[in-house]
C-alpha cells in the first residue's frame, strides 16, 4: 500500500467485556503497529452496560492512535455513525470487536484502496466456521431470497468487515431510514442497515468490489442477550429491512433530487 494512502479503523462496541478481555484490541493493535500506511482506531462504545467501557479506556490510554467515543445508546449503526463522524482519514473501515474477521484481512482490501475504488466489502464464504447449523441454513435461505429483489451481485451483505471511501460514508449513512426510527434502541440492535447501505450506493452509482475473507465465529461475549433470541430477532429486522428498502425504492425515495 503506498505510503500516501491512510485508513479510520471504526470498532463499534456494546457489551464486549469478555471479547476485550481475550485480548481482541492487542490483535488489532500487533497487526497495526508494523504496517506502513496512517492508521488509527475508533472504538465507539454505544452505551455498554457491563465493564467494556473501562476496558477500552485504559485500552486506548496505553495505546497510539488509539480512542474512544462514549456514545448514547442507539444500536450498531448509530455507533458505526458516530466513528465515521470523527474519521480523520479518506477511507473508513468497520470491523467488530469479536474479530471472527481478523484485521489482518484488511491487507485484501488495500489495493482496491490504491485503485480509488468506492466501497470494499468483505465475504464470508460458504463454510461460515463456528456458526450453528440453523444459522447455516438460515444464511443461505435469506441470501437466496434477498438475491432475488435485491442487490443480485453481491453475495454477503451482513460481513462485518466493509470499507469506504469517507466521503462516500458521510453522504450515504445519513439517508439510511434506521435513523429515521425514533423509537427507543434497546439491547445491541444491529439490524440488517447493511442491506439499505450497499443499496444506496449502487443506487448512486459508486463502484463496490467484493472480496472474500477469513471469518470464524468469535463471538464469547455473554453480555448482549440471549444468542438464540439475538439470532431471531435479527432475522426478522432482516426481512423487514429488505420489505422497507423495495417499498423506499418503489416510492423514489433514495432518487437523487
Amino acid at each position: 500500500m503506498a505510503n500516501n494512502l491512510s485508513i479510520s479503523i471504526i470498532i463499534p462496541c456494546y457489551n464486549e467485556e469478555a471479547n476485550i478481555k481475550r485480548g481482541v484490541l492487542d490483535e488489532v493493535f500487533n497487526y497495526l503497529k508494523s504496517q506502513k500506511f496512517a492508521w488509527e482506531v475508533i472504538i465507539a462504545n454505544d452505551e455498554s452496560t457491563d465493564n467494556s467501557l473501562e476496558l477500552i479506556k485504559d485500552f486506548t490510554a496505553n495505546h497510539q492512535n488509539f480512542r474512544y467515543l462514549d456514545l448514547p445508546h442507539g444500536g450498531k449503526p448509530s455507533a458505526v455513525w458516530g466513528g465515521i463522524q470523527k474519521a480523520k482519514y479518506p477511507y473508513v473501515l468497520f470491523t467488530d470487536m469479536d474479530q471472527s474477521t481478523p484485521l489482518v484481512e484488511l491487507n485484501k482490501f488495500l489495493p482496491y484502496f490504491e485503485d480509488q475504488v468506492d466501497v470494499v466489502i468483505g465475504s464470508r464464504g460458504s463454510s461460515r466456521e463456528g456458526n450453528t447449523f440453523i444459522r447455516k441454513v438460515g444464511s443461505k435461505i435469506f441470501l437466496f431470497g434477498r438475491r432475488l429483489v435485491l442487490l443480485s451481485k453481491i453475495i454477503d451483505t451482513q460481513c462485518g468487515f466493509k470499507a469506504m471511501k469517507t466521503a462516500v460514508a458521510l453522504k450515504v449513512f445519513p439517508q439510511l431510514q434506521f435513523f429515521k426510527d425514533k423509537s427507543e434502541k434497546k439491547g445491541w440492535r444491529v439490524s440488517a442497515y447493511d442491506v439499505e447501505l450497499l443499496f444506496i450506493c449502487q443506487k448512486l452509482g459508486f463502484q463496490i468490489e467484493e472480496v472474500e475473507v477469513e471469518w470464524k465465529n468469535e463471538d464469547t461475549s455473554t453480555t448482549k442477550g440471549d444468542l438464540n433470541a439475538r439470532y431471531r430477532k435479527e432475522s426478522i429486522q432482516m426481512l423487514k429491512e429488505i420489505w422497507r428498502v423495495l417499498k423506499n425504492n418503489l416510492k423514489g425515495v433514495y432518487d437523487q433530487k
